[in-house]
């Protein structure tokens, strides 16, 4: 039977998290498409196409369906555009694409200029470019996936649940579920996946780029850095979110 996020409160949130903390990503994912028929998932990166990957078999096994979505920011590498179109041909899905509202993009470069995160922080260009974007991606949808794991980031990814409420994109009538069922495993398993599976990548993984995001803001990390140190790399460590999981810098 499917639900919809208004049939969850905290407790029961709180207890479906206990109760599939230490379960395989497939299975919280098949969780998540047992309960949920307006399920999406939230893609960009490695995580997120081994989401893909395990959706697109439990949902085959389940007779179920479930959207994907991306958020092009205009910013981002070719590479990364190109794995966009690799893995939309491999799995034969959708996925769907939201842009910033071109408006603010030209107000905020008016204004600013084209590099202002450099100077002020990445929080207003994020927004922009990523939160408003996302808002609307989640606008119609009951529960999302995202492929956040604990060890990303140590200052604000270290205590993510496999399963929580996002007030921060949920509708006053209809609480967003989110689902992180990477949450428990490491970047070596993630790889180990990709590799087992076939599962197509970006290739800038294979020029030093761990953790990916847009141009400006992203470089390769040095043998030894943590994997998100590539990523605002001249901000403090602990503020590393860009607003999508801000319920993280709350925690």
């Amino acid at each position: 039977m499917t639900t919809t996020a208004s049939a969850f409160d905290a407790t029961q949130i709180d207890a479906a998290a206990t109760r599939l903390a230490n379960a395989h990503p497939s299975d919280i994912i098949a969780e998540a498409l047992t309960q949920f028929e307006n399920l999406t998932i939230s893609f960009s990166g490695a995580e997120d196409v081994v989401l893909v990957d395990f959706a697109a078999r439990e949902a085959q096994k389940l007779n179920r369906t479930f959207s994907v979505f991306s958020l092009d920011t205009g910013r981002l590498h070719p590479e990364t555009l190109e794995f966009i179109e690799r893995v939309r041909d491999h799995y034969g899905i959708a996925i769907e694409t939201y842009s910033p509202l071109a408006d603010a993009v030209e107000q905020l470069v008016r204004d600013k200029g084209l590099f202002s995160f450099r100077k002020d922080g990445h929080s207003e260009c994020c927004g922009i470019r990523k939160v408003e974007p996302l808002g609307r991606a989640l606008s119609e949808v009951d529960a999302y996936v995202t492929g956040q794991r604990r060890d990303q980031s140590p200052g604000t990814r270290a205590e993510i649940p496999v399963v929580q409420l996002d007030p921060g994109f949920g509708r006053t009538d209809n609480p967003l579920v989110k689902f992180n069922p990477l949450a428990n495993w490491t970047s070596a398993q993630v790889w180990q996946h990709i590799m087992s599976y076939g599962v197509p990548y970006n290739p800038l993984h294979d020029r030093g780029f761990k953790s990916i995001g847009c141009a400006p803001c992203t470089r390769a990390t040095h043998p030894g850095e943590h994997e998100r140190a590539g990523r605002w790399w001249w901000e403090e460590a602990t503020q590393k979110e860009c607003g999508l999981h801000a319920i993280n810098l709350e925690k």
